[in-house]
């Protein structure tokens, strides 16, 4: 079946509001084994709303629409939708008694008038209850089309769809897609689907697909199938295969696991504790571990040494060092990385230096950045020139390194 989605709403064409619905509907419907091959945005405004549902009938079996629900007069979507299919209107006694107990439930004494318009609706449709504000959904069915109304806000709009629309789908379409991730660091997208490119070629069901991250490469495995065994049957030996091909390349088959967080589970599981000590990434990579739940049970310190001063001061680089080398170097890097262990005794310290522009240094280059691991009386040290702006620059660092930290855990620790 071919899903059409419809996010009604002049704020979202002017860019007031980030349309975070049509993602989350895109997503939520391809899990449900059904094909969105249109979406667009259309203001508040009944006859281009009108035109667009149409079009939307006349190619797919289900259309979408969020937004346009409310109580204002701006918000038309149940009223042309009435129209364009050629249902009439009713007051609904069930949908007026739930606004009545809302109302009666919050901080308002009275019931605005223009709420009431909430309990009408096209007369034979599905009622969806808003059990999060006002607006119900609706579903509507005629000659083999089905449109659905969704409210506006994500913190109605997702757990009615969760709730209620999914139910529904399922009963009308039996097949589900389901999908695992394979997560993939320090390759990059050429090369991950050229290695992978006779599966690619030859696929079916399951099939595969790369998508590109800052730093990383994420190979989705999906297959559409009637349960869930069959799905793992299917997707399993892919993923197998495509782990034998990667190797400690892959950091991850978790959809919800990021690589910050593999990297805690590494420190976790070996019983390491780690320090981190950077310069032109200014604490980001220390952010990213803190961001792991968990991770106060690994995470020692984290430096921030932005100049030369604090780089003797606070991980004791040696003066000649920087004179020498400058900052932005192997030998500055290593005995960073070096410097944070001592500091804190802790077992690990990864440490990055580099230019992140916009302007060079005067003898380094913008984008050149050193990253080192020291652990267990040994340093591991990486060079990489970076291209983009300061932020990609930083960005990209952060992910080399904490990348450099899970392959030097794993280099120590699975020999």
């Amino acid at each position: 079946m071919t899903v059409e989605l419809i996010s009604v709403g002049t704020e979202l064409l002017l860019g007031n509001i980030v349309n975070t619905n049509a993602q989350f509907l895109a997503e939520k419907c391809a899990l449900l084994g059904l094909s969105v091959y249109h979406q667009c945005v259309v203001g508040d405004n009944e006859e281009r709303l009108s035109e667009t549902l149409k079009t939307a009938l006349g190619r797919s079996d289900i259309v979408i629409l969020s937004g346009g629900l409310g109580p204002t007069e701006d918000d038309l979507t149940k009223e042309t939708c009435a129209k364009v299919m050629g249902f009439s209107l009713v007051e609904d006694p069930a949908t007026k008694s739930r606004l009545e107990q809302y109302f009666a439930n919050g901080i308002w004494k009275e019931i605005p008038d223009n709420n009431w318009k909430q309990a009408v609706i096209p007369e034979g449709a599905i009622i969806l209850d808003n059990d999060n504000g006002t607006a119900p959904g609706l579903i509507l069915e005629k000659d083999g089309k089905r449109v659905i109304l969704l409210p506006g806000p994500p913190d109605e709009l997702c757990p009615m769809f969760q709730s209620k629309v999914t139910p529904y789908l399922r009963s009308i379409q039996p097949e589900m897609i389901f999908s695992r991730m394979v997560k993939i660091c320090g390759v990059g997208e050429s090369a991950v689907e050229e290695k992978l490119l006779d599966l690619i070629e030859n696929q079916t069901n399951p099939t595969i697909a790369t998508y590109a991250k800052v730093g990383e490469v994420h190979v989705r495995v999906t297959a559409k199938v009637k349960s869930e065994e069959e799905a793992k049957s299917l997707i399993k030996p892919v993923i197998k295969e495509i782990r034998s091909r990667f190797g400690d390349y892959v950091y991850s088959t978790r959809e919800d696991e990021t690589l910050e967080g593999a990297v805690v589970a590494l420190l976790k599981k070996y019983g390491l504790t780690v320090t981190t000590a950077e310069s032109c990434t200014g604490g980001m990579l220390a952010a990213r571990l803190i961001n792991v739940p968990g991770v106060s049970e690994v995470f020692k310190e984290g430096f921030i040494t932005y100049s030369n001063k604090a780089k003797r001061k606070q991980l004791d680089v040696n003066k000649g060092t920087l004179k020498k080398y400058g900052a932005v170097s192997e030998q500055t890097a290593r005995e960073m990385a070096m410097g944070g262990v001592f500091a804190t005794t802790a077992d690990v310290c990864v440490a990055i230096t580099g230019v992140a522009g916009p302007d060079s240094d005067g003898e380094k280059p913008v984008g050149l950045v050193y990253i080192a691991c020291y652990m267990n009386e040994k340093v591991w040290v990486e060079h990489y020139n970076f291209r983009g702006d300061r932020g990609k620059i930083r960005e990209q660092s952060v992910v080399k390194a904490l990348d450099l930290l899970r392959r030097a855990i794993l280099d120590n620790y699975r020999k």
